[in-house]
């Protein structure tokens, strides 16, 4: 296949700063809930993006689970690869690849685990295969077969049957707090559109635009 063929073009309606709330969170729930709507799979499904202290970068698809003024949680387990990550360099970037509408938006900023009252909260709200299962798996560590990985859940399983399942120690949530927010809608010609949330020096967000 010739991938430098390969291209559609955009036709959308375009993005201008007067479509735009005045506050990035508010906007990105806007954009959340039109991919909810158009049956986007995974529509808070976002690309997290970590450097680890070598500065080799990972991207992994996570979940958003909670969306506020304060920020975006996901939840992992704290010894995974991107949590190690994390632990050396506590900043990261998010991007929502809406392909299907032809929109993307990019958010950075600095990370913090989030406390042990919010994981319990939403931990306890899980579906009881995903309790055990964050028992059972030893995250981004090497397992020797599919045989071994189902044998640990089995023991799980187990372990908890006929009661509930706490939270682990090793698991749990973080917080990007947003310096950026960027706003990309695709438009005809390659012209995007590029609407960037900067948070100043005065403690406020300017809205400007970018180059495509």
């Amino acid at each position: 296949m010739d991938l430098s063929k390969l291209r559609i073009e955009y036709e959308s309606i375009g993005l201008s700063k007067s479509d735009l709330a005045p506050d990035w969170h508010e906007q990105l729930g806007n954009w959340i809930d039109a991919a909810v709507d158009a049956e986007l799979a995974e529509p808070n499904g976002m690309v997290l993006a970590t450097a680890d202290r070598d500065g080799i970068v990972q991207s992994r698809i996570v979940l958003l689970r909670e969306l506020t003024d304060a920020g975006l949680v996901w939840f992992t387990n704290y010894d995974s690869d991107k949590a190690r990550a994390l632990a050396d360099n506590p900043v990261a970037s998010v991007t929502f690849p809406w392909l299907g509408l032809l929109r993307q938006v990019n958010v950075a900023g600095p990370v913090e685990r989030i406390d042990d009252a919010e994981s319990d909260a939403y931990f306890a709200g899980r579906p009881r295969g995903s309790q055990i299962g964050a028992w059972a798996s030893a995250q981004s560590r090497v397992v020797a077969d599919r045989a071994t990985l189902n044998a640990a859940f089995d023991d799980q399983e187990q372990r908890f049957e006929g009661q509930d399942v706490p939270r682990p120690d090793d698991w749990g949530g973080y917080r990007l707090t947003p310096t950026m927010v960027e706003f990309w809608q695709g438009r005809e010609r390659r012209k995007h559109d590029r609407l960037r949330y900067l948070w100043t020096a005065d403690g406020t967000w300017d809205i400007v635009r970018l180059w495509p």
